[in-house]
């Protein structure tokens, strides 16, 4: 079996090098590929993308890869739409071509975050940002072109390798005394690990059960708040490491409107995975396991 990785130094795409080596061939790209890595692995090109398959012609493409800068798309709305939506498209019509099957992450920022119920596969979408809307227009094309695809939305991602929101917060915490988090806006911290290994795991079973192909919901289980992250971040830190120099005493609780962004947040980032878990037959775990272990890692 052939796979196409795109995306590859990315959080996920850099999990999903491990996760899919055992599967098959690996053809890993990012946006700086060269026909001698082989092929074009850049998304602000749709046709060349398109060309890349039709020539390798793999049984999976994986598209780990997307304009995610949330604040920075509602300013070049056209290069968002053309990485998030077009290149799906492309990718998606290349895939049905040559009988691939495509997987493709999204995003709950294709809902409006209303409410507070966890949002299911068939919910109404209703994105708040540019980010949001060409994602959900990327699901769409992918949809409408035939092909046979894997669809995960996902939310509040974070891995050891790389920036994320729990090296911000134990940076902070050693220069500030008291830190203020946002506290209105509910998700579950999710690994990409995780959203690798469950990957890998569809792909096989979607293979041998054309059936399971479709959308799904994929994050860690349980809720919390970005403020009862870095809490939790901070206390896990402190028993990980009790020499290490955390000045913070205090984690306050601030609403959404308190930071100001160019895009709209949604508030209730809640996703429900029971089709993913009884599709795949799937115990997703907590979320503070994912992320204790993720600073076990990075301490």
């Amino acid at each position: 079996m052939k796979i196409l990785l795109l995306g590859k130094n990315g959080q996920v795409g850099w999990e999903l090098q491990r996760s899919l080596a055992p599967l098959g061939g690996l053809v890993a790209l990012d946006r700086h590929s060269t026909e001698a890595d082989g092929g074009c692995g850049d998304l602000s090109q749709p046709q060349r993308l398109r060309e890349t398959v039709l020539r390798l012609r793999p049984d999976v493409i994986v598209n780990a890869a997307a304009h995610t800068a949330v604040d920075r798309a509602e300013s070049e709305p056209e290069l968002a739409r053309t990485v998030n939506t077009v290149a799906p498209g492309a990718l998606a019509e290349a895939a049905h071509a040559v009988g691939a099957l495509l997987v493709h992450y999204s995003t709950d920022y294709v809902f409006d975050g209303s409410g507070d119920a966890p949002w299911r596969e068939d919910a109404a979408t209703a994105p708040l940002s540019v980010y949001g809307a060409t994602k959900r227009d990327g699901e769409d094309r992918v949809r409408a072109s035939g092909a046979r695809h894997l669809i995960f939305r996902t939310s509040w991602v974070y891995a050891a390798r790389g920036g994320n929101f729990a090296r911000t917060m134990l940076r902070l915490a050693q220069e500030r005394e008291r830190l203020t988090v946002i506290d209105d806006q509910w998700g579950a911290p999710t690994g990409a690990d995780l959203i690798a290994d469950v990957t890998a795991h569809a792909i096989r079973q979607t293979l041998r059960e054309p059936t399971c192909a479709g959308t799904y919901h994929l994050c860690a289980a349980g809720e919390t708040t970005w403020n009862g992250y870095a809490r939790f971040v901070l206390d896990t830190a402190r028993a990980l490491k009790p020499e290490l120099a955390l000045k913070a005493q205090e984690v306050a609780p601030v609403p959404t409107t308190a930071f100001p962004t160019p895009a709209r947040r949604p508030l209730n980032s809640r996703l429900d995975t029971r089709r993913l878990r009884d599709t795949f037959g799937l115990a997703l775990p907590h979320w503070q396991t994912g992320v204790r272990r993720m600073l076990a890692e990075i301490l």
